[in-house]
């Protein structure tokens, strides 16, 4: 019995040391995701700016 006590004692405290590691992982993951994104984000509005920009550039050329 005692072994059977020690054992979900352990388990518990094992339990509990993976889900806060895997929580820090998920919010690790999940930061450098949004951070991923925003400068994909960032860098296709650029692209479009730019991309407006040499069609205004050419229309008046015309």
């Amino acid at each position: 019995m005692e072994k059977f006590v020690i054992g979900m004692l352990i388990g518990a405290v094992g339990g509990a040391v993976a889900v806060t590691n895997s929580y820090r992982m998920r919010t690790i993951i999940k930061k450098g995701q949004d951070e991923v994104l925003t400068k994909v984000n960032d860098a296709m509005d650029e692209k479009i700016e730019e991309m407006k920009r040499e069609s205004k550039s050419k229309a008046a050329a015309k």
